[in-house]
Formats: C-alpha cells, structure tokens, sequence
C-alpha cells in the first residue's frame, strides 16, 4: 500500500499498547491527508509550466551508468521543513500547521506524532528517500532526561514503523546541542563539567536511535562550540575538551556496533563569534592534530561555506583532496547579508560546478544531499514547501546533467592536465614527486638552467575556462 494511502486511511487513535498509551500505529492519526490536493510530484519535462512537477529531475533517469535518485540521494531536514515557523528575532511566527492547530488541547507529544506522519507523507510525495534530524526535533524535552529520552522513543518507535511502511531511510540524525540554555556556554567544551556529561549522555541516545531508524551516518554540529571573547576563554582547553568529547562518541559508536560515518560539519560562526570547526581545512587538521581522521569524515554546507569565505565548491574540493569528504548540506545564502540564510539552491551554474567535483570524486555515498533549506518568513502556504524542494531537486538535477557531460567531453579535464604536464611528462617533475631530489639538487638545476620566465611560462587561461564552463551551463 502507497504510504499515502496508509496515512491517510489510518484510524482516529482509540487503541491502547499494554501499559496504557496509544499503540505506535495509532499515533498522530489525521482524518485525510495532511497536504490534501497535492499530488505525488512526477517528471514532466523541461517544457512544463506545471509548478508542482518536475522539469529536470527524473529518478529513474541513467546518468553515467547509474539512476539519477542513486547519484543525488535527497534528503529532506526534519527541523526546517517541520519546525520551522516563519519566527525570527523581530518577528512572531507565520507559518501555520493545520496538524498543530489544537496542540495545546492534544498535547505536544502528539503533534509530534502527528509531525511525523505528515513529514512521511511529504517524503512520499515528493519522492525522496532519506531524511534527516536533530532529536529534539521530533520529540519534545520532558520534565527530566529520562522523561525526555522516554519520548524519543516513542516517536521513534512511530518511525521506525513509516520507514518500514515506506522503504524510507535516514541519511543522519544529530542531538541538538545548542537550543536548550544549559548549552549557553557550549556543550562539549562547556567550562561546567556536568554539562559535558549531559552533552555526552545526550549524544549516546541519540546515536542509538540513529541506529534504530538505520541511519547511514551522525552529526556533530558544534553551534555553541566556540567563543564570544577569548577574555574569558580557555581555548586550549575547550579545544581538547571537543577532542575528548569526539574520541568518546567513536568508542561508543564502536561498542554500539553502529555502521554509519561519523560527520563533523565546519561552521565559521554564529550564533559563536567563532567557531572552532572554522572550515574544512580547520576541522581536518584540528581531527589530524587529535587522531580523528580514521574516524570521522565531514559534512559539508554551502552557505557555511560562504560564511567562511569560500565557494561551496572549494570546500568540497578540500574535504576530498584530504578523504574526508561525507555528505552535503545542499543550500545557500544571500550574498547581500552575512548570515546564515538557509535557502535552497537554484542556481544551476553553483549546482554544475558542485557535481562537477563529486563526479571526480566518485559521488556523494554513502552521503547524500539534504536540504538543509527553509521557507522565506514571508511563504505561508502549504504548497511553498512543495515549491521550495522541487525548485532544489531540479535544479541538482540540472547540475548533474551538466557535469555529467563535462565529465564526458573532457574538454576542461584536458586543460586542467595540461597545466600540471610538466609533474608527470618531465623528468624533473617525476623525480620530485618521487623524493629523489631535495633543496641541494634542485639548486644546482635552478643555477644551471635559464629563468622559467625568460623561456616562456604558458597562460592559465582562466577565462577560456570561463567560456567552456559556460557552454555546458543549461
């Protein structure tokens, strides 16, 4: 049965489990569909006017030899696209929820419920596979952490129960360590130590409920992990703090026998003035420097790429040259601000040169692409989310399309070699990169030949670059 279906005809919630609670089937029961009127999204082609259909993305398309749905692997984040309201710090929220409109006489758990199956009715109809999530996410804190952790479970017993109804998978789950005011000065590199240990004790069950829904992978995403000044800071400390903290959760990992990639996901600031996952290259090294490498891999975003100073690509291209490439957050920011906007991707020339390093790099598994994305404060209706992630989809589809052929015409890979030719067709340059010559010998060369520059050293030609790349942008 198509989960639609199933969720819409699942009955209002009247059965009881034995200890007294409704059954995990019965859960946020909702009398039709939660996104009524909206159609399961199909390809229409490039051609189509329709605004709830896709132009470009066609899973079942062969590219390179694989489906399209194999090499973009969508993943939708529970928190942006069921939490998110439309508040900001000027503004009351704006996006209403037909499923939380009497959440104050239902209770907040099962609104959580109810969260969870229209969130499985949007991945149907949307036909994405994977999805993402912080555990405070999907189910409220409680009185005590027992409390709390009891709720995780029953949301997560419900979806455990879609996913096996759906074929659905979780891409990654992460604690949220950032919201809740005992964080205030961190988490991990909190200067109190007991709130270390809550941290820790946090991360341990939501990595086992990562396992439970299958998760391909783990988040750490350290927004509090940071400073606001160093006059109050110990940064060396902190630092090995994090460091200890991320060699506990690969010991666990190990003892709970959880086959997922472990993720550090690099953010130059905010809320922190700074972060000390700064970006790829500060998170390689600060894993190098405490002998995390093996264990954890990275998970970029875009637009806190753009944060930092770099092209999304750029960042891409540094977590690969290091084999630390594991995921994408798929998103990207306004260039006329300088925060963290999270809006979705739909610039096809971005998304080209994105797919044109994982394409090098053999793609994104057992990664994926998640729309770490949210509604404008201004979309109020239902069918924006609709709008929003079709807009993405697409336009990742675009971009695939075109470095597929970029790949397969070779044109700008050929230039690139050229370039480099003389490491690997003269002599000088193998012997170097072998380590058969050091400074001694390469003096003696430099004195014996003519300056490089006196004999004519070749053009980049950044600018034919330029116009290749642009014959492939469609």
């Amino acid at each position: 049965m198509a989960l639609v279906a199933a969720v819409a005809a699942a009955p209002p919630h009247t059965c009881t489990a034995a200890d007294g609670t409704a059954a995990p089937s019965q859960r946020g029961a909702w009398q039709g569909e939660f996104f009524a009127g909206i159609p399961r999204i199909q390809f229409e082609g490039p051609d189509s006017t329709n605004p709830l259909a896709f132009r470009y993305y066609n899973a079942s398309e062969e590219i390179l030899g694989k489906p399209m749905r194999e090499w973009l692997r969508f993943s939708l984040a529970f928190w942006h696209t069921m939490r998110a309201d439309g508040s900001d710090m000027f503004g009351s929220p704006t996006q209403r929820r037909p499923w939380e409109a009497d959440a104050a006489e239902v209770g907040e758990l099962e609104v959580a419920f109810r969260r969870m199956r229209a969130f499985f009715e949007l991945l149907d109809k949307l036909g994405v596979d994977y999805w993402c999530f912080h555990d405070r996410d999907i189910a409220p804190e409680g009185a005590s952490l027992a409390e709390t952790n009891a709720r995780l479970e029953q949301v997560v017993a419900l979806a455990q129960e879609l996913q096996a109804a759906s074929g659905k998978r979780v891409l990654w789950g992460t604690a949220q360590l950032f919201k809740h005011p005992r964080y205030l000065h961190g988490a991990a590199t909190s200067p109190n130590a007991t709130v270390f240990a809550y941290a820790a004790a946090q991360v341990k069950k939501a990595m086992e409920v990562t396992k439970k829904l299958n998760g391909q992978g783990y988040v750490f995403w350290g927004g509090r992990e940071g400073y606001s000044t160093l006059l109050n800071t110990d940064l060396a400390l902190e630092q090995a703090n994090l460091a200890r903290f991320l060699r506990m959760a690969a010991a666990y990992k190990r003892r709970l026998k959880f086959r997922g990639q472990l993720l550090l996901e690099p953010k130059p600031q905010e809320p922190t003035k700074h972060q000390y996952d700064f970006d790829a290259a500060t998170a390689i090294a600060f894993l190098l420097k405490n002998g995390l490498d093996k264990d954890f891999k990275l998970n970029i975003e875009c637009n806190h790429a753009t944060l930092a100073g770099h092209s999304c690509q750029h960042e891409l291209e540094t977590a690969a040259a290091y084999g630390a490439l594991g995921s994408l957050d798929a998103n990207t920011g306004d260039p006329q601000t300088g925060w963290d906007t999270d809006q979705f991707m739909t610039d096809e020339r971005e998304t080209t040169l994105l797919w044109w390093t994982l394409l090098h790099h053999g793609g994104i598994a057992p990664g994926g692409l998640n729309f770490d994305a949210k509604l404008r404060r201004e979309s109020t209706d239902l069918k924006d989310i609709f709008y929003a992630h079709i807009s993405g989809m697409d336009a990742m589809a675009r971009g695939l399309r075109n470095a597929a052929r970029l790949v397969q015409d070779g044109v700008l890979d050929g230039m690139r070699r050229q370039r480099y030719s003389s490491w690997s067709n003269s002599q000088l340059g193998r012997a170097i990169t072998a380590g058969k010559l050091g400074f001694e010998e390469l003096e003696k060369l430099a004195l014996a030949e003519p300056d490089p520059w006196d004999t004519g050293l070749p053009s980049g030609s950044a600018e034919l670059s330029e116009i290749v790349l642009s014959r492939y942008v469609r």
